[in-house]
């Protein structure tokens, strides 16, 4: 579904997953600096929104997802998964509860899925589910109009009407300014940071958007078994890219190290003050102090999640010892 502001002048649609809303209007930079300052906004309403309704609706996704919910406080956000049986991640939740049902925003394209999976597993509950994408939309920064709201990396998201998206009276920063600003907090994005083997423990997501000490739901076997017993295969870093070159790394382009394929290149952007930033997926066993070439451009690599995670292991980044050594 596009949105009207792809209509403003100087507008530049994002490429997929995110073709229906604009990277930016022209001026990515000051887009960023604005949404910073708090006098911008960003169109996400590519995003799926999905609601969720009935008196059974906590206990049942308490049931099914990896966060705790059966006592959510309402307006309290949170954020939950969907895991595979075998622990891989497939759905990521962004959600609230507002005391008549719960609100979840979801990558763009997955609602539809996502729906689909929940009313298989209705049975005689009292919930409904309901993909609200066509109705409502997903904005960040200074936004005007009631809905649920989330805490972001730029300010506040906030599910509003959809016919409310061209009356925003503050000027609008385009998805490359969130993105942007999403890298540098280290923030993973589903689809784009991860692939169809991702676990919870490899992108950081444990104790965010899972409860270690809740019941049984789909995957926690594999949670569990990871948190208590190993360590898992890979694990997300964020690079600081080479600023001479004249081009960002690829979205699954290689990661390598002396020649070697040791992962693959999540999202990209050019922030601000950093520069080209880079997140990625690599091997676990890659040392923490090796430059690597993302997509043939030289990358210095910043821990996100220490190579000692699982195991529940209480062992400091390897970094952060040697500077107390």
């Amino acid at each position: 579904m596009k949105s009207p502001l792809l209509q403003t002048p100087g507008a530049v649609a994002a490429e997929p997953p995110d073709e229906g809303v604009a990277a930016h209007y022209g001026e990515p930079f000051h887009e960023q600096r604005a949404l910073l300052a708090g006098t911008a906004f960003v169109d996400r309403s590519d995003r799926g929104v999905v609601r969720i309704s009935g008196p059974d609706r906590l206990s049942w996704l308490h049931s099914l997802l990896s966060q705790h919910l059966e006592r959510l406080e309402p307006g309290r956000p949170t954020e939950a998964l969907l895991l595979s049986p075998h622990g891989h991640i497939e759905h990521h939740l962004y959600l609230v509860d507002d005391g008549t049902a719960v609100w979840a925003h979801v990558e763009p394209g997955t609602a539809p899925d996502l729906v689909a999976f929940l009313d298989r597993m209705r049975f005689m509950l009292r919930v409904e589910v309901a993909d609200l994408t066509g109705e409502y939309a997903v904005v960040t920064g200074a936004v005007e109009g009631a809905g649920p709201d989330f805490p972001d990396v730029a300010g506040t998201t906030r599910i509003i009407e959809r016919a409310r998206l061209a009356e925003q009276p503050a000027r609008p920063a385009g998805l490359w300014a969130y993105e942007a600003l999403r890298i540098a907090a280290h923030r993973p994005r589903l689809g784009l940071d991860t692939d169809h083997r991702t676990i919870p423990h490899e992108i950081g997501l444990i104790g965010t958007a899972v409860h270690l000490e809740k019941g049984c739901y789909r995957g926690q076997e594999t949670v569990a078994r990871v948190h208590n017993l190993g360590r898992p295969p890979r694990r997300l870093v964020f690079l600081h890219l080479d600023g001479s070159a004249d081009r960002l790394p690829a979205h699954g382009a290689p990661v390598e190290l002396g020649g070697r394929q040791v992962g693959f290149v999540g999202s990209a952007a050019r922030h601000h003050e950093l520069g080209p930033i880079a997140l990625a997926l690599v091997k676990r066993s890659t040392p923490v102090e090796a430059e690597l070439s993302a997509d043939g451009v030289a990358a210095a690599q910043e821990i996100v999640v220490s190579p000692d995670t699982g195991a529940n292991a209480k062992i400091e980044f390897r970094q952060r010892a040697a500077r107390r050594g």
